[in-house]
């Protein structure tokens, strides 16, 4: 007998809302913002659901998802380390709450727990020069000793590097998949992958079995920068795929960084083309932390931390209740740059934690 079937109900509710063919990632959100779960949304008649979703798609939710899909997903669900992360649950990423389409559901293998913590997105050229991956996996390291998780696409190049300096680092990494959550792309990347779900993170929006197909790399990235604080574009030709990660992170108010290079190599185009566009040229990790408050020595070994008083008196400012920054700028006089700055560092030292709805609250 099933120890707890009421988890067990709630996991097959969120399968049949999000695993059948014809009704919308968009149309899903729409059911669960009038009826609150996936459990209401299944236990709902079909004149409350035609008003949220149209005809053809309540046909196709009441036919329900493919019974061996489902069946494959909880044996998938079962094996250690792996867990079904929807929208509402403590463990769902809330940087993805403040982006225009969240994805309903997320598959999860290894340390989920990631999940809550400050991110910072690299990316780069799958071709990339071994300067270029040396540099990426550099960075990588640094900001994963300084607090920051790292997020990539597990692609060749400069993805992996990045990966494998996350996992060099304190922090770890966590890889946002465009294939379904059991199938490893590249095929060069099988070890990497394994090497994440052990002890970083890899993470899927697609049901398992999904494919590698070129129209799924796109919508993946906009999760690789909607995870993050900021994206760093390390090498990326003008029509890379990295150059949407980094139009998705400008739509979603991050920050962009780019790392220049010669004006004669291919994969330095698209860095410099963003660049003049107003990202953010650095050379050493030093310059994206001092964007977020932060100071460390660089080159990156010797890294310092520290707090000054504008963090003081932000802390004095955050009660055990939930305040946006606008409201931290009526209370402290600070502007919001100077308040997004701080709340990152004061989250990477556990001080302060957000909460969904880009809200921060004081961790007693």
């Amino acid at each position: 007998m099933d120890p707890n079937p009421f988890l067990h109900d709630e996991t097959l509710a969120w399968l049949r809302l999000t695993l059948v063919p014809g009704v919308s990632a968009g149309t899903q959100r729409r059911l669960l913002a009038a009826f609150g779960s996936a459990a209401s949304v299944a236990a709902a008649p079909d004149d409350a659901l035609a008003a949220c979703m149209t005809q053809a798609a309540l046909q196709a939710y009441r036919h329900g998802p493919d019974p061996a899909l489902v069946e494959r997903t909880l044996a998938w669900l079962a094996e250690p380390g792996r867990s079904l992360v929807p929208m509402g649950d403590a463990r769902y990423p809330a940087p993805l709450l403040q982006i225009s389409d969240p994805p309903p559901i997320l598959y999860a293998q290894g340390r989920v727990e990631l999940l809550a913590r400050p991110a910072f997105a690299i990316v780069g050229s799958r071709n990339a020069t071994p300067l270029g991956a040396e540099d990426a996996q550099r960075f990588a390291r640094s900001l994963s000793e300084a607090g920051f998780v790292i997020v990539s696409g597990l692609a060749l190049g400069i993805d992996a590097a990045a990966h494998r300096g996350g996992l060099e680092g304190a922090s770890s990494s966590i890889a946002v998949m465009g294939t379904g959550a059991d199938i490893f792309y590249p095929r060069r990347n099988v070890k990497l992958a394994g090497e994440l779900a052990a002890r970083g993170c890899l993470l899927s929006e697609l049901p398992l079995g999904t494919p590698p197909d070129r129209l799924n790399f796109p919508r993946r990235n906009r999760l690789i920068s909607g995870l993050a604080r900021g994206v760093l574009v390390v090498e990326a030709a003008l029509q890379s795929g990295s150059l949407i990660t980094a139009y998705e992170a400008l739509h979603q108010n991050r920050d962009v960084f780019a790392i220049p290079g010669s004006i004669h190599a291919t994969v330095s185009k698209g860095c410099h083309k963003l660049i003049k566009e107003g990202a953010k040229l650095v050379e050493c990790a030093d310059d994206v932390l001092s964007e977020f408050g932060m100071a460390n020595a660089c080159p990156d070994s010797g890294i310092r931390r520290f707090a000054d008083a504008q963090g003081d008196a932000l802390l004095t400012a955050l009660t055990s209740a939930a305040l946006s920054i606008d409201e931290l700028a009526q209370r402290t006089g600070l502007e919001a740059a100077t308040l997004a700055a701080r709340l990152t560092w004061l989250e990477i030292q556990g001080t302060v934690q957000s909460i969904p709805g880009a809200r921060f609250q004081r961790v007693k």
